[in-house]
């Protein structure tokens, strides 16, 4: 019986000696589930900052630390580009039921972070902004009058204007009214507030301007001829 009891004390000592013998893998800090990550830093940092950059600005994708898009945009259209994508842009659906990877607590996170690190009071100055999304058809060729008389002045001079086929073709309508509406800051675009045609531009001039934009469009971007 000692035998017995002295081997199986070798065999328990012998066990728990395993983990400090040459060669074996050291215990390393317990990594967490991917669904269960909420913390915002991770989450923008592994899944959004590549397009839209580090800290939400100066990325090839929207600025979302502009103030003024924080306040202009609703926490459920937020939270619908995330999960599901957006048609006709770059955007990826990240949720779970569009085939991404991200659980809706996790897209919440996402949200919720946005606002906190990037929402600043009174970004409007007390205006109220055009609607998110359009409420006018618009016509064209009054969008192109618009254009001359508000845009062309600092995109015609730009190595890559926005009027180029190829890059509205990356983009959808949504996108462009957003840009034009709140602007980016990070690249001096102004919002629709700034004095670009003598006032601020009115529903009906965004409307034009976007309809004239994606008029501009080509069926076969990149290619020397269509198809």
């Amino acid at each position: 019986m000692k035998v017995q009891g002295l081997a199986g004390t070798a065999l328990l000592l012998l066990l728990a000696g395993c983990n400090q013998m040459p060669g074996a893998p050291k215990p390393g800090p317990e990594v967490p589930r991917p669904e269960s990550v909420t913390d915002f830093a991770t989450l923008y940092g592994e899944n959004c900052a590549g397009c839209h950059g580090r800290d939400g600005q100066n990325g090839a994708a929207y600025d979302l630390a502009n103030p003024v898009y924080q306040s202009w945009v609703d926490d459920a259209a937020i939270h619908k580009i995330i999960s599901g994508g957006e048609s006709g842009t770059q955007m990826p659906a990240f949720g779970l039921a569009a085939g991404g990877f991200l659980t809706d607590a996790q897209i919440d996170a996402l949200v919720h972070g946005m606002r906190t690190a990037w929402r600043k009071p009174d970004s409007l100055s007390g205006e109220k902004p055009p609607s998110y999304a359009a409420t006018a058809a618009g016509d064209p060729s009054h969008g192109q009058a618009t254009y001359q008389a508000a845009c062309a002045r600092c995109h015609e001079q730009a190595n890559s204007k926005v009027t180029d086929p190829t890059y509205l073709a990356l983009v959808n309508d949504q996108t462009l009214r957003t840009i034009i509406v709140a602007g980016r800051p990070d690249v001096a675009h102004p919002n629709w507030q700034g004095d670009v045609a003598g006032h601020p531009l009115t529903e009906q001039e965004i409307a034009d301007l976007v309809a004239w934009l994606g008029s501009q469009r080509s069926p076969t971007p990149g290619q020397p001829y269509a198809h």
